[in-house]
């Protein structure tokens, strides 16, 4: 079975509708493919990964009400506070689908590590997208490609990015970032 997504629209409907309630909540970026993606770069995909500040449980339970009223569906439980314990506390992510359907998906996370955070408090709408949601500064996206993740989808990610946005990149916090993976992560 062929687990991706081709149609922007739908994506960037999702990522859209998705992002306005989780943003109701909770500080959150989108990370990783999504960014490239949706900077014009031609790949499918079956997930859009999303990192969110911590939050209390009772305000995490009011989000997770508030996606299911409006039609999307957690694949792991629907059970707010099982979801709260047993995955975002214990650094497993979650993932949300549109009710009924079974892509595309939101991988979402609770932030992991002072990378996270710092990544968090730079987060930036990508005017280039057009879409009305919050990502990681492009330079922890690369960082992440090129430094973490390492394979070939990824350094093609990378690569767009590094094209798309070659005239406001910054190298230095790009360097900031790798560095960082490398004393927490690796």
């Amino acid at each position: 079975m062929d687990r991706k997504i081709d149609d922007r629209n739908i994506l960037d409907k999702f990522a859209e509708d998705f992002c306005a309630i989780v943003g109701r909540y909770v500080e959150y970026m989108v990370v990783s493919g999504f960014a490239a993606i949706s900077s014009g770069r031609t790949r499918g995909t079956e997930d859009i990964d999303m990192i969110i500040g911590e939050m209390s449980r009772e305000k995490f339970a009011e989000m997770h009400n508030d996606l299911v009223e409006n039609n999307f569906e957690c694949m792991q439980s629907e059970n707010p506070e099982v979801l709260f314990e047993k995955y975002l506390i214990g650094k497993d992510s979650i993932r949300y689908t549109w009710g009924g359907k079974t892509l595309p998906e939101m991988e979402l996370h609770f932030v992991k590590d002072v990378i996270d955070k710092y990544q968090l408090k730079r987060r930036v709408k990508m005017e280039l997208t057009k879409l009305q949601i919050y990502f990681a500064p492009i330079e922890g996206n690369i960082a992440f490609k090129e430094e973490w993740l390492k394979g070939d989808k990824d350094f093609e990610d990378a690569r767009h990015l590094r094209i798309v946005y070659a005239d406001i990149i910054n190298e230095s916090e790009i360097q900031i970032i790798k560095n960082m993976i490398r004393k927490f992560r690796l």
